[in-house]
């Protein structure tokens, strides 16, 4: 497993939608995922510490999970298959025993930020979708991957987040 971090939230200039693009810690890949507005709005909220009256789902999630008394340890972007990506939360109990919860990534990756815990990628997962931000080999999608994600800047996304946090209410 790889670790990665949030880098930052896009959106796809041809369909609109967001895409969260994920980087190993070295910087040498990254890793974009297409994911839904409620999910990116709820990334980008805790990436720029927007506050939230109410507790949103992600939320509500890792509090249920402490109540229950649960700690969240990691998640995991354990596959794909026709660019559909299928992820597991992990949970420990009281007595160690680890439990796997089945997850959309973009729901994993929002509880990880939240509770603070490794976002791990397996390296299937990496070889399937992740392109080089550092070799020259392939220069040419390199060169168009780093400036589409140059300018990504999680302000840049705020207005979308604004606009659906609105009709949440």
């Amino acid at each position: 497993m790889i670790e990665m971090r949030v880098m930052g939230i896009a959106l796809d200039t041809r369909t609109g939608s967001p895409i969260i693009v994920l980087n190993d810690t070295e910087n040498r890949k990254a890793l974009p995922i297409w994911i839904g507005s409620a999910e990116a709005s709820s990334i980008i909220r805790k990436i720029e510490n927007i506050p939230s009256s109410r507790p949103l789902t992600h939320d509500l999630f890792i509090n249920f999970a402490r109540q229950a008394g649960f700690k969240i340890t990691r998640i995991e972007i354990n596959d794909v298959d026709e660019q559909t990506y299928f992820s597991s939360i992990f949970l420990e109990d009281s007595n160690g025993k680890e439990t796997e919860v089945d997850s959309r990534p973009s729901d994993a990756i929002a509880i990880a930020i939240r509770a603070d815990v490794p976002i791990l990628v397996s390296a299937a997962v990496m070889a399937d979708g992740a392109i080089s931000t550092d070799s020259k080999k392939d220069e040419e999608e390199t060169a168009e991957f780093k400036n589409f994600i140059k300018d990504i800047k999680p302000s840049d996304f705020a207005k979308l987040v604004d606009k659906n946090f609105e009709s949440d209410q």
